[in-house]
């Protein structure tokens, strides 16, 4: 059984400082037994960081839209697994207001990092919490989940303005505040790509072999799982360099992107 202390000697021997801001997508079962399950995980977390920030989506883009625009910070089920449902609901963690893709952070500073989620106008614009990794030089784990469960590549294809990621049609949302009180959003757009068969993040494993060239994710086990460790600012370094030089949209179906477009040399 995986214990606090066996998180903790993972967490400093893959480079992870206690004052940095981590954030967690995590297929439980893939790990194994761990001791106080959810909760002992974001525990051994949490005491880990204790100069940083433990951030967990807690995502609700599936039950909040155009036919149920509303979100209630102190209600709203995730719709993304385990650890974000138990991580949602804790009395010690911050969920932000942002109504399709609110985090859950955890440490000093919470409430301030999550502070104006409400007036994002989509999943994961320039100053969301997500998108914020890139300047906060954060990490991104994925435990037991590949890149197709990586969020923050969508705040880079919010930075990047990659085309056809948003809904072009908004609508407005209801958010219900911790207070009760009701906020309304700017216009908000959804994702949404006219020219894949299924949202773009199925199609972001196929960055996987430029962040291996580039040395931005690396990786390592825990309990049984396999995860990425990644470096938020270099993913988006990589993929600054990979688009610039794409003559099409790389994320609409599976496909190998040309070293070239990634590699120092040509």
């Amino acid at each position: 059984m995986l214990t606090k202390n066996d998180i903790h000697e993972f967490l400093e021997s893959n480079g992870i400082r206690h004052d940095d801001k981590v954030t967690v997508h995590a297929a439980l079962r893939a790990v194994g037994p761990i001791e106080g399950g959810a909760d002992g995980l974001i525990d051994a977390m949490i005491s880990y960081l204790d100069k940083g920030l433990l951030i967990i989506p807690t995502h609700t883009w599936d039950e909040v839209g155009r036919d149920h625009p509303y979100y209630d910070v102190r209600s709203s089920v995730p719709c993304i697994g385990t650890l974000s449902k138990v991580a949602a609901f804790r009395k010690d963690g911050v969920r932000s207001l942002h109504p399709t893709h609110s985090v859950t952070v955890f440490g000093e500073g919470a409430a301030e990092f999550v502070k104006g989620e409400e007036k994002c106008a989509s999943p994961a614009p320039v100053n969301s919490c997500l998108s914020r990794l890139y300047e906060e030089r954060g990490k991104v784990l994925l435990i037991g989940v590949g890149h197709e469960r990586n969020t923050y590549l969508h705040s880079v294809d919010e930075r990047l303005a990659i085309p056809d990621r948003l809904n072009p049609n908004p609508f407005v949302i209801t958010i219900t505040d911790y207070d009760g009180n009701a906020l309304q959003t700017p216009p908000f757009r959804t994702h949404y790509t006219v020219h894949s068969d299924t949202c773009v993040s199925e199609y972001y494993p196929n960055y996987k072999e430029a962040f291996e060239y580039t040395g931005c994710v690396k990786y390592a086990k825990l309990g049984d799982a396999l995860v990425y460790i990644c470096d938020a600012a270099g993913m988006t370094d990589t993929l600054k360099k990979i688009w610039a030089r794409a003559d099409h949209d790389l994320c609409i179906r599976k496909e190998e992107i040309p070293r070239e477009y990634y590699a120092d040399e040509v």
